[in-house]
């Protein structure tokens, strides 16, 4: 039998499936169904960093972060963060002379976007000096946030890592500034 079909003009072609055409234009829609299959699978199989699953409740807490990052403020607050690649070390110091060292500072580090990096230290005070164990993050833009134990008041600040050397937090007009 042959693989050809007779047409009305006469003329011998293929049958449809053999035609390139048909396949190229069934191409198109075969790739976004394809695509469509792997967004789905992916935004069901991994999770999104940016949404907080108790976004109402720390809603209710900007205006105590304010006011903690106020009362920093006023008191003139400096901290130096030295981040070697096991090492987190601090030194804080104060234009208000009424400011008394705590004896630990709670430290965060966090990545702007991928939450699962972040990572908060407690630092325990050597003389001038906190520090603790700190396994280094991927380099990068992080944002720091340095306060007491009791929330009173709070640093905020950005360090690109890796960081050569000592970087500022706070009020660098502060007399007493940690040196660099």
């Amino acid at each position: 039998m042959s693989k050809t079909i007779k047409n009305p003009s006469g003329k011998d072609t293929q049958p449809w499936y053999r035609e390139p055409w048909p396949w190229l234009i069934m191409l198109g829609p075969f790739i976004v169904v394809i695509a469509g299959i792997v967004t789905a699978w992916l935004a069901v199989s991994t999770s999104d960093g940016l949404v907080s699953d108790d976004y109402y409740k720390k809603g209710l807490k900007v205006d105590q972060t304010v006011a903690s990052s106020a009362r920093a403020s006023a008191l003139g607050l400096t901290a130096g963060v030295r981040l070697t690649a096991d090492t987190l070390s601090l030194r804080l110091a104060a234009r208000s002379p009424d400011f008394v060292l705590p004896d630990r500072l709670v430290v965060t580090v966090s990545h702007p976007t991928r939450a699962g990096l972040d990572q908060t230290k407690t630092l325990s005070r050597e003389g001038a000096v906190y520090t603790t164990g700190f396994r280094l993050p991927a380099s990068g833009h992080w944002l720091v946030s340095i306060e007491d134990e009791t929330g009173n008041w709070r640093l905020l600040g950005k360090i690109i890592l890796p960081a050569s050397g000592e970087v500022l937090i706070g009020d660098p007009s502060s007399e007493n500034a940690p040196a660099r």
